[in-house]
């Protein structure tokens, strides 16, 4: 039993009246105090984007893990409250015909952060190591030479001055199972269910072993894996972004106060008439002014 299920496992215990020990199966934090800690969060975190903004930071933060372990909805959260053009998401899909005759890292480059930018990675080059690892997209020599060279990649980013964090998500088989049936009866939600992602379930020991060894070669001390216990989303988010705050030393700034100005007067502007516009059917009608 790794540390984690250990971690987990503990997580669930409660104690009764009596002293014995109960098992809560989820262990859910409740609605209100989640709503209240991501808001509270999330305020943070653009204080925190605008001191990498000021101080031209880069930032780079990978998110990686099984599927249905919650990685895109911890970067929702993220974003949430961000400005798109400090704050960008990178999740690219399959490789061209070209870029697969790219050195690999190459396609990743271009999506690196310059000064005063934040980019998170839904999924990054770890992709070699995972789902072309066990689904046979890469060839062994392929494989190898990424564990070869993968450390040497990210100590030439951090020298040059990027902030790299790597986010590792785990979520137990029995509650990936339970978020798969969930998307099956849910038709907004089927989406997420692609041929890979049921192929995943069918090859659970080969990501387990593939991650194994990942771990094994690109868990270093200058850019280690940071495992986020992912069974319980909100526990999830919540503990994901409290770590990403402290992973860079940041200060509030004084923010000069902002005075919104006059408009001006209307002068012999006289607007069009408003039937002469074509609007949108107000099926859910609205009692605002035009």
């Amino acid at each position: 039993m790794d540390k984690t299920e250990k971690q987990r496992k503990k997580r669930k215990k409660r104690k009764d009246k009596a002293g014995k020990e109960t098992v809560d199966p989820r262990g859910k934090i409740d609605n209100k105090r989640y709503e209240q800690e991501l808001l509270r969060l999330q305020i943070e975190l653009v204080t925190m984007l605008e001191w990498v903004k000021q101080k031209g930071l880069k930032v780079v933060v990978l998110f990686e893990g099984r599927d249905a372990a919650g990685k895109g909805g911890v970067i929702k959260r993220i974003t949430q409250h961000l400005s798109p053009r400090i704050c960008r998401v990178v999740a690219l899909p399959a490789p061209t015909e070209r870029e697969q005759t790219q050195w690999y890292f190459q396609r990743y480059v271009p999506h690196l952060p310059a000064a005063g930018e934040m980019a998170l990675f839904d999924r990054s080059w770890y992709n070699r190591a995972g789902v072309e690892r066990v689904m046979n997209f890469c060839s062994d020599e392929e494989y190898r030479e990424f564990l070869r060279t993968c450390p040497q990649f990210e100590r030439m980013l951090i020298r040059s001055g990027i902030i790299l964090i790597k986010y590792w998500f785990s979520i137990s088989d029995e509650e990936q199972e339970r978020r798969f049936q969930n998307r099956l009866k849910l038709r907004h939600k089927r989406w997420k269910l692609s041929p890979m992602d049921l192929e995943s379930r069918r090859r659970w020991i080969d990501y387990s072993r593939a991650k194994d060894e990942m771990f094994s070669y690109t868990d270093t001390k200058e850019a280690p894996w940071y495992v986020v216990d992912a069974d319980v989303k909100k526990h999830a988010r919540l503990n994901c972004i409290h770590h990403l705050l402290t992973t860079i030393p940041y200060q509030d700034l004084e923010q000069e106060p902002i005075k919104l100005p006059q408009r001006t007067e209307a002068g012999s502007y006289v607007r069009p008439p408003f039937t002469d516009q074509t609007f949108v059917p107000e099926v859910y009608p609205g009692t605002g002014e035009k």
